[in-house]
């Protein structure tokens, strides 16, 4: 007659047990992974819209500074109303001959500053982003929102960058 030991080998119960608690282990790593990617997306997407504001920024203060030539800033009392008018009317690109401040006027490159942010945004952050600059006595704001979460649409659930900054 066979005698088993029963101190030998893995029951078939055990090698079971064993591959749930690996199973429920690998899912716990493929959850962490993946919210990781969405929290690294996030993150990209934060740092692009702090560029994106600090470079309308960057073009607003250029288009403000004084002109070498004559010294007279380019910034009249109105100067606001260049960037901020501009915005809400569709800008279209201007010709390659307005690329200098001696061949254009200060609302002229407002109009093409604003085209080739709002293009950048749409390029750089996802779903329908938009940024928009508002001003409040001397200080400007720029806020940039984008869908964070790719419902299709932007809303308070969304995040949102803003900046201010005087000239």
């Amino acid at each position: 007659m066979m005698k088993f030991n029963k101190k030998t080998g893995f029951t078939l119960i055990e090698v079971l047990i064993a591959m749930v608690v690996l199973a429920v282990g690998l899912l716990g790593l493929a959850g962490l992974q993946a919210t990781s990617l969405k929290n690294n997306q996030s993150a990209y997407n934060r740092s692009q819209a702090t560029q994106l504001a600090y470079d309308i920024a960057d073009r607003m203060r250029a288009n403000a500074a004084p002109d070498p030539a004559s010294g007279t800033s380019m910034a009249p009392y109105g100067f606001a109303a260049k960037y901020l008018t501009t915005f809400m009317t569709p800008a279209a690109a201007i010709q390659a001959n307005c690329n200098t401040v001696t061949s254009c006027t200060p609302t002229k490159i407002a109009e093409n500053d604003l085209f080739e942010w709002n293009a950048a945004i749409g390029q750089a952050l996802p779903g329908s982003a938009v940024g928009s600059i508002t001003v409040v006595g001397d200080v400007y704001t720029v806020t940039i929102n984008w869908d964070d979460n790719r419902d299709g649409v932007v809303d308070a659930s969304d995040p949102s960058f803003q900046t201010s900054f005087q000239l």
